[in-house]
């Protein structure tokens, strides 16, 4: 017989009485029951919100969501709020409609105080709400 002139790597299993080897079972493989694995519930805070789509409209942005910040837009339109400020400003509509009452009787008292001169003012301010990133009461920013 010859011999190994390499020493073994792992120890030889117990042999049986009838000459085989007595090798022992693999353990049980474990049975994975659901699939896809759900996700954690949440613990506190605010609820867990799945976005599948995020140009799809969603149960907190009706309105759909500003692409640059994330925010949801407001239910106001930019182009609305600009239009009735320039044609109506030296009343304050725009300004009303925004939820802004104390700019918008700012913008009356001066337009009357100044006999029509203040009017500019309504004027520059419903250009810069139809070129700008104009935002709601709430922070959010309008629609376009």
């Amino acid at each position: 017989m010859s011999q190994n002139p390499y020493p073994p790597t792992q120890p030889e299993p117990p042999q049986h009485a009838g000459g085989g080897y007595q090798y022992t079972p693999y353990p049980p493989q474990q049975q994975y029951h659901s699939y896809p694995p759900q996700p954690p519930a949440p613990s506190y805070g605010l609820p867990v919100v799945p976005q599948l789509n995020p140009y799809a409209p969603q149960a907190l942005a009706p309105f759909g969501v500003d692409p640059l910040t994330g925010l949801p837009y407001s239910d106001k339109s930019k182009v609305v709020a600009g239009l009735l400020q320039i044609f109506l400003g030296s009343f304050g509509v725009g300004r009303f409609y925004l939820g802004n009452p104390g700019m918008a009787i700012a913008q009356i008292l001066v337009t009357w105080f100044t006999l029509g001169v203040g009017a500019l003012w309504p004027l520059i301010d419903g250009i810069v709400l139809l070129a700008g990133q104009p935002r709601d009461r709430a922070g959010r920013p309008l629609r376009p």
